[in-house]
């Protein structure tokens, strides 16, 4: 079964990609990568046809360049830089970084190595690839695209009446169906309620003339781990000053779990708190998540409705409603909903990612505050790691 190519822009990835990838451009051009796929469903079986499928895809992608019109774009988002975007021009896929291959248990081996600043760049499109050539070369593509469209319906229906009052961006091209539905979804639901303010998709946001939307991601922080003379338990504070350093506090949703949030909240001083216009959560308990984040706006004198708490792990839009009639009285609350509006049918979508495991040869991990999320190579190293964050957490500086 041959399918149509899947990733037909470079622009077709979330947004944070390229807001990371500028500063790692300007800043860590030294730091080599190393990204391993996990996929978290149990007993998912891939076939010698889906994996050959994926490496041609893969072939397709690394064909692609940034189009002159693509590249205007990219100009026009205020943040990005006109250095960065003429790296762009010359940048692409290099196929030589990525393997591909099935393993005896029928599971994927997929890996990337490579410059961080060019390696990175792959995650969304390989997981966008992946994620599509299995569900078309497993199922009745035709049928789960029925089954999503009732579903999305159902969800527009549900929003235009009032059952859902919340803003929210969608998040998921990683994890969707197709290409095409989520060019669907987006496309209606910015068009047909008033509740969709956005898209991580950066092609579907230049598409319907919506907001890109996106800040950083859990491997700008690991990144830092792969640096000597960086004490693992501060990754935080040297990824947060050199993020304000690019940005100056134009582009400041801040991620507060790659080490624990409780971490994180030792190194987001008064002058962080003031200079990001919020946080956001990905893992753990998202009520107590939000209450402890708001008690510490409290505790620097910080109105907490002056700031945003964006939620983003594995909502719909029932959790939702939930977590926005807790927390709207008492500061600015908005979501990213990805898989349940990109990959909804009847059949349960994939869990699958994409992680950074090593910079410049040291294994790196991310902590997380959900312990079924931690994904590491080196089980010594990744006690160490909670070793020193534990301690610096019980010392409390």
């Amino acid at each position: 079964m041959k399918l149509d190519p899947i990733v037909i822009s470079l622009l077709d990835t979330d947004l944070y990609k390229f807001n990371m990838n500028q500063v790692i451009f300007h800043k860590h051009t030294d730091a080599e990568g190393e990204y391993y796929f996990k996929c978290r469903n149990e007993g998912i079986v891939f076939t010698e046809e889906i994996v050959n499928e994926i490496n041609e895809q893969i072939d397709h992608l690394c064909s692609l360049r940034f189009k002159k019109d693509e590249l205007n774009y990219l100009r026009s988002i205020r943040f990005l830089k006109n250095d960065y975007i003429e790296f762009l021009r010359l940048w692409h896929p290099i196929r030589d970084y990525v393997t591909c291959s099935l393993n005896e248990d029928g599971t994927l081996n997929c890996v990337v190595k490579g410059p961080c600043f060019s390696a990175m760049q792959f995650e969304i499109y390989l997981l966008e690839i992946i994620n599509e050539t299995y569900f078309r070369m497993t199922y009745d593509y035709e049928e789960l695209v029925k089954q999503a469209r009732r579903r999305l319906d159902e969800k527009i229906k549900a929003i235009n009446e009032g059952k859902y009052t919340f803003p929210f961006a969608e998040f998921g091209c990683r994890r969707r169906l197709s290409r095409e539905w989520l060019d669907v979804v987006v496309r209606e639901l910015s068009q047909k309620t008033n509740k969709c303010v956005g898209t991580s998709n950066v092609y579907l946001a230049k598409k319907y003339n919506i907001k890109p939307i996106g800040t950083y991601a859990h491997e700008f922080v690991q990144l830092y781990q792969g640096y000597p003379n960086i004490p693992l338990a501060y990754t935080n504070h040297y990824a947060m000053k050199d993020w304000f350093a690019e940005y100056q506090g134009d582009n400041g949703i801040a991620l507060t779990d790659t080490l624990t949030t409780d971490l994180f909240l030792l190194d987001f001083t008064l002058l962080d708190a003031n200079c990001y216009s919020g946080v956001r959560h990905d893992s753990g308990d998202p009520f107590v998540w939000g209450d402890k984040i708001i008690a510490n706006y409290e505790k620097l004198g910080i109105d907490p409705k002056t700031k945003t708490l964006l939620f983003s792990d594995s909502l719909n839009f029932d959790k939702a409603q939930k977590i926005y009639d807790y927390f709207k009285d008492r500061c600015r609350v908005s979501f990213g909903i990805g898989t349940f509006l990109s990959n909804d049918s009847d059949i349960p979508s994939l869990n699958i990612v994409i992680k950074l495991q090593k910079v410049n040869g040291h294994p790196v991990a991310k902590l997380s505050d959900n312990i079924g999320k931690t994904m590491c190579l080196d089980d010594e190293y990744l006690q160490y790691l909670r070793n020193a964050v534990n301690y610096r957490i019980k010392i409390g500086k």
